[in-house]
C-alpha cells in the first residue's frame, strides 16, 4: 500500500483550524450502525465485545481505543468510508460492553495482545490497518511487533510508549504546571510524599470504601478529561457525567496499567520499532498534546523509515479536537487509495 514512495524519513508539519479549506474536505463520515455485533470469550473470566460496520468484504482496520478502560465510541466508525472498510472495534478486557466490567484480574497489556489476534482470526481476517490513539498506539505498536505479518498499515495518535519519562510526566510532571488547580485537585486524593499516585488511587478505587472509591474515579477522569483538550470549559467536563457516563471502568483500569508500567520492559515499544520499519505507518501528534507531547511521536517516526509525521497546530490531546479529527480522517483515506 503506498500512497508515496519515499525513502528515509520526513515530517509533515501541518498548521490547522476549523476554516482551513484544505482540512475542511476531510469530516467524519455520516453515523453508521454495525452490521454485526458480538462478544468472544477470550478467557476463563472475560468475554470482549464487538461490533462490525461498513463493507463486510472491505479494507480491516480494527480501531483500538484508549484509557485503557475507555471503551469505543460509536463516532469510531465515522473516521472511515464504510463503502471501502470493513471497520472492526472491540472494547477491551474490563471496558465498555465488555464482561465483567472494571475487572482488571488477567488483563495486561500481553492479554490485550492476544485478544487482538484472537479476534482476527475469529472474524477470519487476514492482514489489518491498525488504528489506534494514546493507549491505543500503544497497544497497537504492542500488537505489531508481536504479530507485524498480519498488519499491513498503522494510523497513530497521541503516541504513548509507557517509558517511565512518559508516565512521570502524566502524574508528576509538566502537567501540573499547566493545570496546577486539576493537578491540586487530584494530589489532595494522594500522599504526594510517595509519587506513586497510580498505585494509590488503585488502592482506593479498588477498596471497600464505595463513597472514596466513586470519588477517585470521578476525580481521575476530570483531570484527564481536562488536560486533553486545548481548550475546555470545566462545565462541558462536567456535563459528561451529568449524561451518565460512569468513569469506574476508565479510572480503575488506566490507573492499573499505569501502576504497573503498563506491563511492558522500559523503552520495550521504541527499542523494538525495527520489527515494524517495513510497515507504513501515519503518526498524528497534537503540538499541545500535555498528555502525550510530541517527542514521543518524533522519536517514533525516526525509527519507522515508511512513516509520516504529522504535527497538528493549535491542537491538545483529544481526538476530537478539530485538526487531528480531520487529520485521522485524511489518514483513512489516504490508506484507502492504497499507500
Amino acid at each position: 500500500m503506498k500512497l508515496c514512495r519515499f525513502i528515509g524519513l520526513f515530517i509533515c508539519i501541518a498548521a490547522m483550524n476549523c476554516s482551513d479549506k484544505n482540512v475542511a474536505q476531510y469530516q467524519l463520515w455520516p453515523k453508521l450502525e454495525p452490521y454485526q455485533t458480538g462478544y468472544l470469550k477470550v478467557s476463563d473470566i472475560h468475554e470482549i465485545y464487538y461490533q462490525l460496520g461498513g463493507n463486510p468484504q472491505g479494507k480491516a482496520v480494527m480501531v483500538l481505543h484508549g484509557g485503557p478502560g475507555a471503551g469505543c465510541s460509536p463516532d469510531y466508525f465515522r473516521y472511515f468510508n464504510p463503502q471501502v472498510y470493513n471497520i472492526i472495534m472491540h472494547d477491551q478486557r474490563g471496558a465498555g460492553e465488555s464482561r465483567p466490567f472494571a475487572e482488571i484480574r488477567e488483563n495486561n497489556t500481553q492479554n490485550l495482545v492476544e485478544d487482538i489476534e484472537k479476534l482476527r482470526m475469529h472474524l477470519k481476517l487476514e492482514q489489518v490497518i491498525l488504528f489506534g490513539g494514546s493507549w491505543g498506539s500503544t497497544l497497537a505498536l504492542a500488537y505489531a511487533e508481536t504479530y507485524p505479518q498480519n498488519v499491513s498499515g498503522i494510523v497513530l495518535r497521541g503516541v504513548f510508549t509507557s517509558t517511565q519519562a512518559e508516565l512521570d510526566h502524566y502524574y508528576h510532571g509538566a502537567v501540573a504546571e499547566y493545570f496546577p488547580q486539576d493537578y491540586q485537585k487530584l494530589e489532595a486524593l494522594t500522599d504526594s510524599s510517595k509519587k506513586n499516585y497510580a498505585a494509590q488511587l488503585l488502592e482506593k478505587m479498588t477498596g471497600p470504601d464505595t463513597t472514596l472509591r466513586d470519588q477517585c474515579a470521578k476525580a481521575w477522569a476530570v483531570y484527564e478529561g481536562k488536560i486533553a483538550y486545548l481548550e475546555v470549559a470545566d462545565s462541558t467536563v462536567e456535563s459528561w457525567f451529568a449524561d451518565g457516563w460512569n468513569p469506574l471502568a476508565f479510572s480503575i483500569i488506566e490507573n492499573y496499567y499505569m501502576a504497573n508500567h503498563c506491563f511492558l520492559a522500559e523503552g520495550q515499544l521504541l527499542n523494538n520499532a525495527d520489527k515494524i520499519a517495513d510497515i507504513p505507518c501515519i503518526i498524528i501528534n497534537g503540538r499541545y498534546d500535555t498528555i502525550c507531547p510530541p517527542i514521543t511521536a518524533y522519536k517514533l517516526h525516526q525509527k519507522l523509515p515508511r512513516s509520516r509525521l504529522v504535527i497538528v497546530e493549535r491542537a491538545g490531546h483529544s481526538a476530537d479536537e478539530p485538526g487531528i479529527q480531520e487529520q485521522l480522517v485524511k489518514a483513512a483515506r489516504d490508506f484507502e487509495k492504497g499507500w
